[in-house]
């Protein structure tokens, strides 16, 4: 699903990080956050603003964290019961768990 307007950033910074959910003519910022622990990301939480809500801004989030998990390499612990769920109904990103 294509979310008209919307831009996803990602900040990193050393054992941790967020992805940013933006979509055009609003202030609000939809997050993912994430921690390194062991060598994988640690999905922590994700924070959709009602603003933006109902919109599929989430799962955008958890798609872009997937993508970057099968460019760059790495395993995803879906601390977040959104991420987890999302892993529930997306049983071909099972390689990615830890």
């Amino acid at each position: 699903m294509t979310i008209e307007g919307l831009t996803i950033t990602r900040h990193e910074e050393d054992a941790s990080g967020e992805y940013h959910a933006h979509i055009e003519g609003t202030d609000a910022i939809g997050r993912l956050t994430w921690v390194l622990r062991n060598g994988a990301r640690v999905a922590e939480h994700t924070l959709v603003p009602r603003e933006i809500g109902g919109r599929g801004v989430a799962a955008a989030l958890v798609d872009a964290l997937v993508e970057d998990a099968r460019e760059h390499d790495f395993k995803i612990v879906p601390q977040c019961s959104y991420v987890a769920k999302k892993f529930e109904r997306n049983p071909e990103w099972s390689d990615l768990r830890v």
